[in-house]
């Protein structure tokens, strides 16, 4: 049987959740110029979380080959949500899972997997892994199968995330269980994820490349990573000042880090961040919203929502898209 591969830079694939493959035909988070500005970001903004390859074809069957530049153990997660790619198809709200591509191991960098998906025209959904560098991916149809430009999201100008790995999805059992991922499948809404593991510090180069795109909303919520309370107080307000200069009617939602029970940190931290909202407010910005991290696990089994007393697990993302999910559904039809 006669075979046709696609190139994830070939039409008609799309590439959505990374604004740098938009611009440059990169498949990464950051340009260089943030790169060189905030040297720690080097590995974390070459790789894709919340990145997804999407296409429509009839073909009843089709294989997905990915290649990684780097491979790499994380502590918290396994390689079915590093390293996995998680296939869907049909409409995306209501998309049914197809199976997902991985690597055998830790020395494996090009993979595949062949899916069957039925035949029939239908939307492919490839939530591509979380924590590597990628340098190649290809799908294969049947040479009689047609290929076409995905279904346009409901919300194309995608919503845009900043803040720590919790953000960046750590540490729920796969890739699309983030809570940012979560919404995006239940409001059909693009999304750029620009949460850097242990490394999200307010830096004002990462608040004006972030500026510079287009954006539905802007979330962010790094207050985990400030080294203590003194850096959030000296960063946080200039980075959303930063923010709001080149998007005077974003709207901008400012979030805690989730916790089962905030100690006198948190608190502290918490105070800080409702301060830069309240001066916002007190400014007369109508465009501002807050939540409390603390908030996000319920009432019930607040316990059993983590994995490590800190990173969320899938009971504990779910949760926080319950909670954030209608303040964004609400922002987002009010601007159809």
């Amino acid at each position: 049987m006669r075979m046709k591969t696609y190139s994830h830079s070939d039409y008609p694939i799309r590439i959505f959740g990374l604004a740098e493959y938009s611009r440059h035909g990169v498949l990464r988070r950051l340009p260089d110029i943030v790169l060189k500005a905030v040297p720690k970001l080097d590995f974390l903004g070459r790789r894709p979380p919340g990145a997804r390859l999407c296409f429509r074809t009839d073909a009843a069957e089709f294989t997905l080959r990915i290649v990684f530049k780097t491979l790499s153990v994380d502590i918290g997660m396994s390689l079915y949500n590093c390293q996995s790619a998680f296939v869907f198809a049909g409409e995306r709200v209501n998309s049914r899972f197809l199976g997902l591509a991985h690597p055998t191991g830790y020395n494996d960098k090009d993979f595949s997997s062949t899916f069957r998906k039925g035949a029939g025209m239908e939307d492919v959904t490839v939530w591509l892994p979380r924590n590597e560098i990628l340098e190649k991916i290809e799908i294969t149809v049947d040479d009689g199968a047609t290929v076409c430009p995905p279904t346009p999201y409901r919300y194309p100008k995608p919503i845009a995330y900043y803040g720590s790995s919790i953000t960046e999805g750590g540490c729920s059992c796969n890739v699309n269980n983030g809570y940012n991922a979560i919404i995006s499948r239940h409001l059909d809404v693009d999304y750029y994820n620009f949460g850097f593991s242990g490394s999200a510090k307010g830096e004002l180069a990462v608040a004006d490349y972030i500026s510079s795109l287009e954006m539905s909303i802007f979330v962010y919520d790094y207050d985990h990573n400030a080294p203590n309370p003194e850096h959030l107080k000296k960063t946080h307000e200039p980075f959303f000042l930063r923010i709001r200069e080149a998007h005077p009617e974003l709207p901008v939602i400012m979030m805690t880090r989730p916790a089962v029970k905030y100690g006198a940190d948190e608190k502290k931290r918490r105070e800080i961040v409702r301060e830069t909202y309240e001066n916002a407010v007190k400014r007369g910005d109508k465009n501002v919203y807050f939540i409390d991290g603390e908030t996000f696990y319920g009432e019930v089994d607040r316990e059993l929502c983590t994995v490590d007393g800190i990173h969320p697990n899938d009971l504990g993302f779910y949760r926080m898209a319950m909670t954030v999910e209608p303040l964004i559904k609400k922002l987002l039809e009010a601007t159809e």
